[in-house]
């Protein structure tokens, strides 16, 4: 039995005086412009400079704990970021003075790829090494997109959101599914390599599939948004914004987009879809909509719940899907030899 879960996160600034150091945190060695920095900071700062991930983590937290204790797990919860405070290093070191031994690590990503799942991993073996000897076992719950708890999640907030369209509009309204891009080359690179590779999109599209079955449309879309890399680097496309244009040049004129790729309503979410998104469509005169994230539904923080009960006491593995999933290791370990190799980035001359 472990001792303690870590809710393993982003981070996102909590104050404009955050936000570069946030943002050169989170680009760091990427060769990032200080000139585009400035710009994605200025997303943050419409914002106030604080990004709504970490209270939303939070809310995940309280809720967790409560089911935690109706389950009659006692496992204390620890929350730990990538790129911002608490950092994970310092969790981790928290959790050893604690006394914890072992723990669970739930990351807030559903998926896999670098992005979603490796950089996981990379956080888990940073943060143990900066602790040194004593650290914890730390052990990455699964991956998962496919769970029942939170396709119906995503589903009920199809609808919730179908509803906010005009009755006048809703039979013809498109149901539009987004996540964050990635370069082409990442996605490639996704996944063991014995499972051939785009494993982030194919699990994208496979929760698409399940959200759009679970709410009754035969017909959907698939596109991408927050696309941060330099023009020449092929990502995956088409953008939603784009993608609205190609839309409304079918004569289509209500949409509900469902960010499926994102577990809370962050900044990018609220920025790209109730900001530009939104606002594009109202020039082109659509109705428009934008379902909600799973993360403050109570099924969220029982998924979780069952996801602990899967490792510690074998309880059933719940998938709704085909496309594989991975993701549980240990310390930072592996999937698979040569798993989601980040692809070698240019040099910039």
């Amino acid at each position: 039995m472990p001792d303690a879960l870590l809710l393993l996160s982003f981070g996102g600034p909590e104050g404009p005086e955050d936000v570069i150091p946030f943002l050169e945190n989170v680009t760091r060695g990427r060769g990032v412009p200080p000139e585009r920095l400035a710009e994605v900071a200025q997303h943050y700062l419409h914002f106030g400079g604080v990004s709504p991930i970490n209270a939303l983590n939070q809310q995940i937290i309280a809720a967790l704990e409560a089911d935690l204790a109706d389950a009659g797990l006692d496992l204390p919860v620890y929350f730990g970021n990538r790129n911002w405070h608490p950092m994970v290093e310092d969790t981790v070191a928290r959790m050893t003075a604690d006394g914890v031994r072992s723990a669970l690590v739930f990351p807030t990503s559903a998926w896999g790829g670098y992005s979603g799942c490796r950089q996981y991993d990379e956080d888990i073996a940073r943060a143990r090494t900066a602790v040194g000897a004593g650290a914890p076992e730390l052990v990455k719950l699964r991956q998962y997109f496919d769970h029942p708890l939170l396709i119906e999640s995503f589903a009920d907030a199809i609808t919730a959101a179908v509803h906010q369209i005009p009755a006048d509009r809703r039979d013809g309204v498109r149901l539009v599914f987004t996540a964050h891009s990635i370069p082409v080359s990442a996605d490639l690179s996704a996944g063991p390599p014995a499972d051939g590779g785009r494993l982030y999109s194919r699990q994208v599209a496979e929760a698409a599939r399940l959200c759009a079955a679970a709410t009754g449309f035969a017909e959907y879309d698939v596109v991408w948004q927050s696309r941060s890399g330099p023009p020449q680097v092929p990502w995956l496309e088409p953008d939603i914004v784009d993608h609205l244009d190609v839309l409304h040049g079918k004569g289509i004129d209500a949409v509900v987009v469902c960010p499926v790729g994102f577990v809370s309503d962050h900044l990018e979410v609220i920025w790209d879809l109730d900001n530009e998104a939104s606002t594009r469509a109202a020039e082109l005169g659509m109705a428009f909509a934008r379902a909600g994230t799973p993360g403050t539904d109570p099924r969220f923080s029982r998924m979780i719940v069952e996801l602990i009960a899967e490792r510690v006491s074998a309880g059933p593995v719940r998938e709704l899907g085909t496309v594989p999933g991975y993701g549980c290791t240990v310390d930072g370990a592996l999937c698979a030899p040569g798993c989601c190799e980040l692809p070698a980035r240019p040099v910039r001359r």
